[in-house]
């Protein structure tokens, strides 16, 4: 049989290059723009024009349990490397989601509003700044400022204070009397890009982050019988844990084996962290998008470390921290180590970027750099399937820096297909078909609109299947279109270009582009662009002898495989499988061909990823 791959690549590459490798995607004229400046390329590539800010960030906090009061300073050396002057600067106050009158698109019960962020002072280089220069509006603070030049460094200091939220558990909050996952606690300055300037978008509730990468310094004041994970490394282990724990954290990390570093027992003797009122536990991280932290007075932690780059020998620990209470978290570390091994080794085949990954026992399921709030479930697949797409975000957003407020599906499909190819790796009983029913069942719907619709303006069910499976399955049939040598060097040309920067959709589509060396804008266009449904047909049977030739017809408009399932009378099957290069010429019909001495019992067309919104024409009988 024609291998269509290489077909494919034949055709668009040659000089008979076929009509749909001649489609230009549309774009927006402010990202059309970034070409005619020179930050970025058509070629997929930053330009040589580009730039990108940052800071560094050190923060002081403390945190009373008993009144959930934090309060702190966190310290911001702000670098404009932008072209531009700046004139204001924009800040992000995340907690005033729960601000008493902030517009919100999520529910937040009345015992959870507060008074928002309190701003004790502000100053910039050393000058305390009289509060009429900033305008706070929910979670976005203006600050009229001197103009910063380009290349300049600009110092900013904030003392501030707010109230942790005791339930309505948005990605942070208390989650019992002695633990809490506290997420987007400082005041930060928002994104100055090359797209939109600055980065307006309210926190709402629902959507997502889009941050810059800097440097974090975090000292985290607590009472003593607590202890504190976070992003970044600990850096004062023997100063906080009692000499026989450090060791254990020590010994976790270059061991393959999972270290039972804090056990009920333990918990029971206590005298596992110093016996001060309070201690101050640091943290630093460098090159990330955030830092989040938790903290726990009865949790037990198990740990276990491998190595994730054999070119350095370097090694990432793996950390479940949770109630021992929960007894399906006994297995998360399990879970835990299997996905970054995984990441490292098969999908994406990338040496985990991170010296840590934490999965936390709390109340949501949700991601942060090094860090991951996953609620504990009663069902084993259940809970494989949600820690590895969690972890799976390591890569997307926080080493690739996307857009996540925008582009909710540079980030979400990725984790989504994370979660498809990892989850029968950890177990291969299971069969993980997240988002596919409901991309079928709002296929070509008022509410079902183009994946490259932003974020913020999708409602019903496209909230869900545009951020998650629509873009997970255009992954998942690139992959198996170019096969996984040729999609894994295209995936790694786009992580190489892009990784700890900021790409925008075209980027990602032109880097795919050329790292494959093939035109699929065809596709791109099909399925991130255009409306249409996904709807394939068997339409005709012909047989002469031991040859069958089967034509599947595309009733629909979505390019998807074809997958036809051949169920013979002695019980055995073949799959004759076609990629979605059988479609790029435009056509609508295309045959598959096989070839049996056995009695076929049944041809059924379709498998587990290929949404068909009519699957009554997808038998055929003899």
């Amino acid at each position: 049989m024609i291998n269509l791959k290489k077909l494919l690549a034949i055709i668009l590459l040659s000089g008979s290059t076929v009509t749909y490798a001649q489609v230009t995607l549309p774009i927006a004229v402010n990202l059309q723009n970034t070409y005619v400046k020179g930050t970025r390329s058509p070629k997929g590539q930053p330009g040589k024009n580009y730039w990108q800010n940052t800071a560094d960030y050190t923060i002081k906090v403390s945190f009373n349990p008993q009144n959930r009061n934090l309060t702190g300073t966190v310290g911001i050396d702000y670098i404009n490397n932008s072209p531009d002057t700046l004139n204001q600067v924009q800040f992000k106050l995340y907690p005033n989601l729960y601000e008493k009158g902030a517009i919100r698109d999520m529910a937040v019960k009345a015992i959870d509003l507060t008074d928002g962020v309190k701003i004790e002072s502000l100053s910039i280089n050393n000058q305390l700044q009289d509060s009429v220069k900033r305008k706070i509006d929910g979670t976005n603070m203006v600050l009229q400022v001197q103009p910063i030049m380009p290349k300049q460094k600009t110092h900013f200091e904030i003392a501030y204070s707010y109230t942790l939220n005791q339930t309505s558990h948005i990605r942070t909050g208390q989650i019992d009397t002695g633990a809490f996952f506290i997420a987007y606690f400082f005041p930060r300055i928002a994104v100055y890009d090359d797209i939109d300037g600055w980065n307006k978008y309210p926190y709402l509730g629902s959507q997502e982050f889009y941050n810059d990468f800097c440097h974090f310094n975090a000292e985290i004041t607590v009472p003593g019988n607590y202890q504190v994970w976070a992003t970044g490394n600990l850096k004062n282990t023997d100063e906080v844990y009692e000499s026989k724990y450090a060791k254990l954290i020590t010994q976790a990390g270059i061991s393959d084996k999972v270290t039972d570093i804090i056990t009920e027992a333990d918990l029971k003797t206590g005298h596992i962290t110093k016996n001060n009122p309070t201690n101050t536990w640091k943290f630093e991280a460098d090159s990330v998008t955030d830092l989040v932290f938790a903290l726990s007075n009865h949790y037990t932690w198990k740990a276990s470390s491998l190595v994730v780059d054999p070119k350095t020998q370097r090694r990432t620990r793996v950390d479940a921290v949770f109630n021992p209470a929960h007894k399906d978290y006994f297995e998360v570390v399990n879970y835990a180590r299997k996905t970054v091994e995984n990441m490292s080794y098969q999908f994406p085949k990338w040496p985990y970027p991170y010296p840590h990954e934490t999965v936390f026992d709390g109340l949501d399921q949700m991601e942060y750099p090094m860090m991951v709030n996953d609620n504990p479930l009663e069902n084993a697949e259940d809970a494989i399937e949600l820690t590895d797409h969690e972890i799976f975000h390591t890569m997307f957003p926080f080493y690739m820096g996307t857009n996540e407020t925008k582009y909710g599906w540079m980030d979400e499909g990725w984790a989504t297909i994370g979660e498809w190819l990892t989850s029968p790796v950890i177990d291969k009983k299971i069969v993980d078909t997240y988002g596919v029913a409901p991309t079928e069942n709002s296929a070509g719907t008022e509410q079902d609109v183009p994946i490259m619709t932003l974020t913020p303006g999708l409602t019903g069910a496209a909230k869900f299947t545009d951020s998650y499976p629509k873009p997970a399955m255009a992954y998942y049939y690139i992959k198996d279109m170019l096969g996984d040598e040729l999609f894994t060097k295209a995936l790694h040309y786009y992580i190489n270009q892009w990784h700890g920067r900021h790409p925008m959709p075209y980027d990602f589509f032109n880097c795919i582009n050329t790292g494959s060396g093939i035109n699929l804008n065809w596709f791109w266009k099909n399925w991130f662009f255009d409306n249409g449904v996904p709807n394939l047909a068997i339409s005709k049977v012909n047989h002469q002898q031991q040859k069958y030739v089967v034509t599947i017809t595309s009733i629909g408009n979505k390019a998807v495989p074809v997958n036809l399932t051949v169920y013979y009378i002695d019980g055995s099957k073949q799959l004759v499988h076609q990629s979605i290069a059988c479609w790029a010429n435009g056509n609508k019909a295309t045959n598959v061909e096989f070839t049996t001495t056995k009695p076929i019992k049944q041809l059924l067309l379709g498998t587990t990823y290929d949404p068909d919104v009519d699957k009554k024409d997808n038998v055929w009988k003899p």
